[in-house]
């Protein structure tokens, strides 16, 4: 009798917690049809657009000929993967550029139009014949973003090559999680992000301030793959006769005293030291006082379209000074 009533007892709390998370995931998705949230945004971005890559050093690549909304933007990827027009692999007689980052520069949450990419390819197309191509993918670091430069973009034969870089692309390069299947629920997504919200008040390592800081300590592996990388491309820029230049994208929370300013002055301090032209953006703006009047939405800090144009504007002559 003992074993049966255990039987059952455990069938019922089974069946209670399966109804439990059902009726939580339709719930939560039916929320979700009126609101967005980054992280769940974040989680379909991987699951509709994102696919393995055969090197590891670059990690995912976006799937080709996709079209998906995330953060209520249509976002459309092209025959190679990249949120862009599709241009021919063989150079024609326009000045060809192209921007390497991360999900800033795929202008994550913001329309193609409004991106800074956008912006400075029609203004510098103005003054002279110039096609920018934007390789920008999101959650990738300076690792990813020159190996991935190297497997495709040297194919386009580019006379211009930008590296947009942001505070946290010192990060290692990431690897797949076994518990990716988890992003299929927007419960499990939405409730974990407010979990790791919470723990991130206790503890410092875990704030965005803290964990970006601890990147560029001196011995951070991720720091020193980042610095590989850019001599890297560098070395194979001057090679190839390609220009290069690097732009530092600001952190948009506390931008009059800017939360980076240390980490910016070591990266600047590097680049400069190794004959890379460098602009860093966050002087810029600090006259900026209301930051997030510069973001996507309360839970995202990535630039907005205001963000973007600003990001044209203020990179544009250090941008079309190497193509004279």
């Amino acid at each position: 009798m003992f074993w049966l009533r255990l039987r059952d007892t455990a069938l019922l709390v089974s069946i209670s917690l399966v109804a439990f998370f059902l009726f939580g995931e339709l719930a939560m998705r039916l929320y979700l049809m009126r609101q967005t949230f980054y992280d769940v945004e974040m989680s379909r971005y991987a699951l509709s657009l994102k696919q393995d890559a055969e090197n590891p050093l670059i990690g995912h690549v976006h799937r080709p000929n996709r079209e998906v909304e995330l953060m209520d933007v249509p976002v459309r990827t092209n025959a190679d993967g990249f949120r862009d027009d599709d241009y021919p692999v063989e150079k024609g007689d326009r000045w060809r550029i192209i921007f390497l980052g991360d999900s800033l520069t795929f202008a994550w949450g913001v329309e193609k139009e409004k991106s800074f990419e956008h912006l400075l390819e029609k203004v510098l197309d103005a003054r002279r014949p110039t096609e920018i191509i934007n390789f920008g993918a999101g959650n990738y670091n300076t690792v990813q973003e020159v190996n991935l430069f190297l497997e495709k973009g040297l194919r386009y034969q580019p006379d211009q090559v930008v590296l947009f870089y942001f505070i946290n692309d010192a990060e290692p390069v990431p690897q797949r999680s076994s518990l990716a299947w988890l992003g299929y629920s927007r419960m499990a997504t939405f409730y974990w992000s407010r979990i790791k919200a919470l723990l991130a008040r206790y503890d410092e390592s875990t704030t965005f301030a803290g964990y970006y800081s601890a990147l560029y300590e001196p011995d951070a592996q991720g720091w020193k793959d980042a610095k590989a990388a850019i001599l890297q491309l560098r070395d194979v820029s001057r090679e190839k006769g390609i220009a290069f230049q690097v732009v530092l994208l600001p952190e948009l929370h506390d931008l009059v005293d800017y939360t980076f300013a240390r980490e910016h002055g070591l990266i600047s301090e590097f680049l400069r030291n190794n004959g890379v032209e460098v602009l860093d953006l966050a002087p810029s703006f600090a006259d900026q006082t209301e930051p997030m009047s510069l973001w996507v939405a309360l839970d995202d800090a990535h630039p907005n379209a205001k963000a973007h144009r600003l990001i044209a504007e203020r990179s544009l002559e250090f941008i079309a000074a190497a193509g004279k």
